[in-house]
C-alpha cells in the first residue's frame, strides 16, 4: 500500500515574527518553537500582500491577487472573490482523492471556487474546539483510507471587535495554563512607537499569541495520537503581519515577511533557511509532495502557477545561488477594505526592496480596524511632529511614486534611495523586473499614458499608440510624436 502523504496546514490571522524561535524572547511559544526544531524554520518568507483575504487566495491559488481576482476582504460590503475559472487548492485535492477540510476561518470566496469536502467556518479563539473538529476530521479520513489536506484557520491573533482588545476575554479551557502578559513585560517592535497604548495593545496581542501556540501545540498531539505525524507535512504561517501600523495593510517587511515552519517527515531537524521564498509557492510545494507537481485539470482556464516548490531547499541553510534558487519575491496589493484602494506592487530580493505606488497621488488609506485602535490613538496625540516608529506620519500617508530601500542597512524601509544617483542602477534594474513581472502575469494595474496597457491591448491592431511614460502628461498630451510603448507579445 503506498503510504499516504497527509498535509496540515495551519494558519494564524496577523501574526508577524512574534514567537521565540525568530527571536522574541519576551513571550513564550514553546508548541511552534518546538514545530521549528523539528523542522524548518524560513527567515524570508513572504507574503504577496498584507491583507486577510487576499492573502490566504495567494496561498490557495499560487497566483497574485491581481491574477485570482481577490483584489480584497470578501466579507460585508467588500464582497471580493476569486474568478470562477482559477484552480484552487481544495479543487486540485480533491480530483487528486484527498479528503479537503478547512476548520476555522474561511475568508475567501466564493464557496464554489473552494469546494473544500469539509467546510466548518467558525471564527471562535477556542483552542479546544479546534483541536476536537480537527480530530473528527482525522478520523473520518481514517476510516475512508484517504490521504488528508486540512487547513485549520485561527482567528488569533487577529483584533476583536474592540478598540483594543484581542479576544482574551472568552472564557479559556481551565485545563490550559497560558501565560499572562503585563505592558511592562513586552518588548515594542521597532516598527512602532513606544507609548503606553501600543504597549497596553502589544501585552494582549501577546496572550492571543501565547492561546495560538498552545492551539498549535494540541493539533500536534492530534496526529501524534493517531499515529499520522510522520506521514504528515505540517506548515505553519501567517496571513499577513502584525495588526498595527507600518505593518498590515502595507507592503514593507513589517507586513509582508512573515513566520513560515514546515515539518517534513524524514528532513533534517532545526533547519535554519535563508531562503526567499513566496505565498504564491506554496501551491506548487504541497501538489509536490503530494507527488502531482505539476497537476493541472485538464480543462483549466486557470492563468499559469509561476510559484516553485521549495520542498527542494527545504533542507538548505545557506542562501543558494541565483542560478540555483532566483533569491526575489513579488507582491501585488490593491484593496484591503472596500474603501482602502491603493494599488502598489513590489521586487524584494536579498538586499533592495522596490516599491511601485500606482495611486500614489491618493493618501495612504487607514483599514478600519487600525484607525479605530488605542495604539494610533496614543500614537496620534504625541507632541508634533508625530512619528509611527521611524517614520513620520507624513511620510506614512504620502509616499512618492517610487520606493527603494536597502533592508540591510535600513530595515525599517525609511530612508528611500530612489532619485539617488548611487542607486540609480539598482532603482532601473528593479523597476524593470517588476514590470517584466506585471506584463507576464497580465497585471490590468501595468499603466502607461495613466491607462491599463494589459486592458487596452484589445486595440493594438487597430493601431492604438500609448506612449512610454507612467501618466499622461497634461502639458503635451500627444501621442504621435511620442515614445510609443511596446506592446507585450500576448
Amino acid at each position: 500500500m503506498t503510504e499516504k502523504k497527509n498535509i496540515l496546514f495551519v494558519i494564524a490571522d496577523d501574526l508577524g515574527k512574534y514567537t521565540g524561535c525568530y527571536g522574541v524572547k519576551s513571550i513564550n511559544t514553546p508548541n511552534i518553537d518546538k514545530l521549528a526544531a523539528q523542522g524548518t524554520r524560513f527567515d524570508m518568507a513572504f507574503a504577496s500582500t498584507a491583507s486577510c483575504s487576499a492573502s490566504r487566495s495567494t496561498i490557495y491559488t499560487g497566483l497574485h491577487t491581481h491574477q485570482n481576482g481577490q483584489y480584497g476582504h470578501e466579507h460585508d460590503w467588500n464582497h471580493f472573490g476569486t474568478f470562477d475559472h482559477v484552480d484552487t487548492a481544495p479543487r486540485l485535492f480533491n480530483e487528486l482523492g484527498y479528503q479537503t477540510g478547512i476548520i476555522g476561518k474561511i475568508h475567501v470566496a466564493p464557496d464554489s471556487v473552494y469546494p473544500w469536502e469539509v467546510r466548518l467556518g467558525s471564527s471562535t479563539r477556542d483552542i479546544t474546539w479546534f483541536s476536537e473538529h480537527v480530530g473528527q476530521f482525522l478520523d473520518k479520513a481514517r476510516k475512508t483510507d484517504r490521504p488528508f489536506y486540512l487547513t485549520v484557520a485561527y482567528t488569533d491573533p487577529h483584533r476583536d471587535d474592540t478598540r483594543g482588545g484581542f479576544g482574551n476575554q472568552q472564557i479559556a479551557d481551565p485545563d490550559i495554563t497560558l501565560p499572562r502578559y503585563r505592558p511592562e513585560d513586552i518588548a515594542v517592535p521597532s516598527f512602532l512607537s513606544d507609548v503606553p497604548e501600543v504597549r497596553q495593545e502589544m501585552a494582549e496581542y501577546y496572550q492571543a499569541i501565547v492561546r495560538l501556540d498552545a492551539g498549535v501545540g494540541l493539533l500536534i498531539k492530534s496526529l501524534e495520537a493517531r499515529g499520522i505525524l510522520d506521514s504528515t507535512l505540517v506548515c505553519f504561517t501567517s496571513d499577513n503581519g502584525p495588526p498595527f501600523l507600518n505593518s498590515k495593510s502595507t507592503l514593507f517587511d513589517a507586513g509582508v515577511c512573515l513566520p513560515l515552519i514546515v515539518r517534513k517527515p524524514g528532513a533534517k531537524n532545526g533547519i535554519e533557511n535563508p531562503n526567499l521564498v513566496s505565498w504564491v509557492d506554496f501551491l506548487p510545494t504541497l501538489l509536490d509532495w503530494a507527488g502531482a507537481k505539476d497537476h493541472v485539470p485538464r480543462d483549466s482556464k486557470s492563468p499559469p502557477r509561476l510559484g516553485r516548490s521549495f520542498l527542494p531547499i527545504l533542507e538548505s541553510s545557506e542562501r543558494l545561488s541565483n542560478d540555483k534558487w532566483e533569491q526575489q519575491v513579488f507582491g501585488s496589493h490593491t484593496f484591503h477594505e472596500i474603501q482602502n484602494y491603493w494599488p502598489t506592487r513590489f521586487t524584494r530580493t536579498t538586499r533592495f526592496k522596490y516599491h511601485r505606488n500606482i495611486a500614489y497621488r491618493l493618501d495612504f488609506p487607514f483599514a478600519t480596524d487600525l484607525y479605530g485602535s488605542l495604539s494610533w490613538d496614543g500614537i496620534r496625540n504625541t507632541k508634533p511632529p508625530v512619528y509611527i516608529g521611524p517614520r513620520a506620519l507624513k511620510d506614512y500617508i504620502f509616499r512618492p511614486q517610487e520606493e527603494l530601500y536597502d533592508l540591510v542597512n535600513d530595515p525599517q524601509e525609511v530612508r528611500n534611495l530612489a532619485g539617488e544617483e548611487a542607486y540609480e542602477n539598482v532603482l532601473k534594474e528593479l523597476r524593470e523586473k517588476t514590470e517584466a513581472w506585471q506584463l507576464k502575469t497580465k497585471d490590468p494595474w501595468m499603466y502607461r499614458d495613466g491607462v491599463s496597457v494589459i486592458i487596452n491591448q484589445m486595440y493594438k491592431m487597430e493601431g492604438l499608440k500609448i506612449p512610454d511614460r507612467w501618466e499622461l502628461d497634461l502639458e503635451r498630451p500627444g501621442n504621435r510624436d511620442s515614445q510609443p510603448f511596446l506592446w507585450p507579445s500576448s
